[in-house]
């Protein structure tokens, strides 16, 4: 009940109650909020992002509007991905979450393709260097002239 109180005190309201059951509340498990309280924070704030991002107007286009919610939902997975790398331990959930950041980067860039709209700027993976002379080359870039060759 301790735990209950603290992770509610931590992120409020109803999301305090999904704190409970991700720190394995009644399952025997030990974890503590404060060494889990950075990643539930930066958790909670992708998901955030991810359910505003989600809130869109119809446009009056099916298609534009399945790629204007799918596209944050994609980011929000990333997001979770990325806390996951940074702050989780199992070698199998850590695989697991590289291959979504990559999965989930490649359907959000044929989004924008299939949609026309021009594609982001491209960003490093959470453990790849942000210096753009060790980056994929621009002719990798996906919609360049050389980037199309696969």
């Amino acid at each position: 009940m301790k735990r209950q109180r603290i992770a509610s005190a931590l992120l409020g309201g109803c999301a305090g109650l999904v704190v409970v059951v991700a720190l394995g509340a009644g399952s025997g498990a030990s974890p503590t909020v404060s060494n889990e309280a950075p990643f539930l924070a930066e958790n909670q704030a992708a998901m955030d992002r991810m359910m505003a991002g989600m809130a869109v107007h119809p446009s009056g286009d099916v298609d534009q509007d399945f790629a204007a919610m799918m596209i944050p939902h994609h980011q929000g997975a990333i997001d979770m991905a990325k806390a996951e790398l940074r702050y989780g331990h199992n070698e199998q959930l850590r695989r697991l979450a590289q291959e979504i950041i990559i999965d989930q980067q490649q359907e959000i860039t044929a989004m924008y393709l299939a949609t026309g709209k021009p594609l982001p700027p491209p960003v490093a993976a959470p453990n790849q260097p942000t210096d753009p002379s060790s980056s994929v080359p621009s002719s990798m870039h996906p919609g360049s002239a050389k980037g199309e060759q696969r």
